[in-house]
C-alpha cells in the first residue's frame, strides 16, 4: 500500500531543502510535516553546506531543529549506502540521492525527492520514492492545505529554478490525473418538487 506521510518516516534529499531555503519556505514546509519524525543525510548537508558558499539562504537549512540527521555511519547503513551509490552513481549529486535512499530503505521510511531520473531508479527497486508535488497533494487530501496554497508554494519554488513537473496553477488538474488527488464529486440532482401551489391544485 502507499505510504502517506503519516505512515511512515520522511527522508529529504537536497532538492527539496535546497529550493524551499532558497524560496525562503522552510516554515512552510515544517508546518506540511508537523507531527511525523523527518529526517535527511549527512551527507545531503554536507551539499547544502557546500552550496551554501555561493547561495547564503541555504545555511538556513542546516541546522533545523525539526530535521533528523542520519549519519549512515554502521556496517549495515553503510552497505546499503554502497549498493544504492553503484544503482544510482557517484556523481557529486547522487551521493546526497543515495544517501537517503539508504536510510529510507534502513529506516522503512519515504524518500522524498524531486529528482525524476533518481525516483525511476528507487522505485524500480521497491522503494517508496515521492517528491514535493506527492506531498502538497497528501496535505491537500487530509484537508491541512488548500489547492490554492499548495499552488503558491509551487509557484515560489519555481522562481528559484527548482523544476516541478507543474505550475501552482495546473497542480489540481495535473494532482488529479496522476492520481494523487481524488477527481471533484459528481454533483447528482436530486428529484425535483413541484412549487406547493401546484401540488394543491394537482390534488384539487
Amino acid at each position: 500500500m502507499t505510504a502517506t506521510p503519516h505512515d511512515s518516516l520522511l527522508v529529504f534529499d537536497t532538492t527539496v531543502l535546497h529550493h524551499f531555503a532558497l524560496a525562503d519556505r522552510l516554515d512552510v514546509l515544517a508546518d506540511l510535516v508537523a507531527g511525523q519524525r523527518v529526517a535527511t543525510t549527512a551527507v545531503v548537508l554536507d551539499e547544502l553546506r557546500t552550496n551554501s558558499e555561493r547561495e547564503r539562504a541555504l545555511t538556513a537549512a542546516l541546522e533545523l531543529d525539526w530535521v533528523d540527521v542520519i549519519a549512515l555511519d554502521t556496517i549495515t547503513e553503510l552497505t546499503c549506502f554502497a549498493a544504492w551509490v553503484r544503482r544510482i552513481g557517484a556523481g557529486r549529486r547522487d551521493l546526497g540521492e543515495a544517501s537517503v535512499f539508504a536510510a529510507a530503505e534502513i529506516h522503512q521510511g519515504t524518500a522524498i525527492t524531486d529528482d525524476r531520473t533518481a525516483t525511476k531508479v528507487g522505485r524500480r527497486y521497491g522503494l517508496e520514492v515521492h517528491g514535493t508535488i506527492w506531498l502538497l497533494a497528501e496535505r491537500c487530501r487530509s484537508g491541512r492545505l488548500t489547492e490554492v496554497n499548495a499552488g503558491a508554494i509551487i509557484d515560489a519554488l519555481r522562481e528559484t529554478q527548482h523544476r516541478l513537473p507543474c505550475t501552482g496553477a495546473e497542480f489540481p488538474s495535473y494532482a488529479r490525473k496522476a492520481g494523487i488527488l481524488p477527481l471533484p464529486s459528481a454533483h447528482i440532482p436530486g428529484p425535483t418538487r413541484p412549487p406547493t401551489g401546484a401540488s394543491v391544485r394537482a390534488q384539487d
